[in-house]
């Protein structure tokens, strides 16, 4: 185990991208040389190791990207976290680009033939540079007429990302309460929170009429803030601290709850949410959010 010494309060994390790499005793202690931290424990063999390390009170971004910059090019993230407190009792997760490697609703454009108008308008709504409910209800006004069976079309083109089984199913055979909660539709989160196990899950309706789709979105729109208190609900319905909480997303509609989250994660985010969450996951895989968390790689459950 990690050295538990009260004078480390955080844990570094570096984990690789195993498919593209491994991890050396170079990178490992080069990764203690720069924290000044304890031996390095193992949490996969040639994968991810943390260390336990000091931290200053103005410990934050900057200092992550300055780890960041040593391992540039070599297929790794760098994360720190409090060492309190590691093992999140919820997760609260993005489903598009994050659980799932595609965006929906641009699918279902691509399979009506007007992918590119409506994927132009995702990137910039993702980015942050168009609000959220004025872009999903202009893209979803360009499906009015299109048949529903779209979307058991686009349901064919959806993967899971990497780890997302292992991240869930894990989380919940520790205890944990998991949500995914999305501003695409239920169509998809249904599906998908049925696969990797997930308690809960939310998002919007896409309202249809005799067999047609009608360009409408049905209200409440969820999203940024409706994200947000699907977390602040969890959090008091569990009877836990924000802290105790894991939110991870890659949009600007994700940055609301990855702001307040004990952990807040950016997962192969757009750049405006890299530039505000300092702990990013942008070479790995969903296995970075459990070894961040402390778990060992045999410890994860994927049935």
């Amino acid at each position: 185990m990690a050295d538990s010494s009260p004078s480390f309060s955080h844990t570094l994390v570096l984990v690789a991208n195993r498919d593209a790499t491994s991890l050396t005793q170079v990178d490992i202690h080069a990764a203690r040389d720069l924290v000044h931290g304890a031996a390095p424990v193992t949490l996969s063999e040639g994968e991810a190791v943390e260390i336990a390390c000091h931290a200053p009170s103005t410990w934050d971004a900057p200092d992550i990207a300055a780890l960041r910059t040593v391992f540039a090019g070599r297929g790794m993230d760098v994360l720190v976290t409090p060492r309190h407190g590691r093992r999140k009792r919820l997760l609260v997760a993005d489903m598009d680009s994050t659980i799932v490697n595609c965006e929906t609703l641009d699918d279902i454009a691509a399979h009506a033939g007007i992918g590119e108008k409506i994927a132009e308008i995702t990137t910039r709504s993702m980015n942050g540079e168009i609000e959220f409910e004025a872009a999903l209800r202009e893209r979803v006004a360009l499906l009015r007429g299109l048949p529903v069976n779209l979307l058991d079309k686009a349901w064919k083109d959806v993967r899971l990302n990497p780890g997302a089984l292992e991240l869930v199913r894990t989380m919940r055979a520790n205890g944990a309460h998991t949500a995914l909660v999305s501003g695409g539709f239920t169509f998809f989160t249904n599906r998908v929170a049925q696969l990797c196990g997930f308690n809960e899950n939310h998002a919007n309706t896409l309202l249809e009429a005799d067999e047609r789709l009608t360009g409408h979105v049905g209200v409440p729109i969820l999203g940024p803030d409706a994200k947000l208190e699907h977390l602040r609900r969890l959090v008091a319905h569990g009877g836990i601290d924000m802290h105790d909480a894991m939110a991870t997303g890659d949009g600007a509609n994700d940055l609301a709850m990855l702001r307040v989250a004990g952990a807040g994660i950016a997962f192969h985010a757009k750049a405006a949410v890299r530039r505000e969450i300092s702990n990013q996951v942008n070479e790995t895989t969903l296995r970075t959010l459990l070894f961040a968390q402390g778990y060992r790689a045999d410890e994860f459950v994927t049935a």
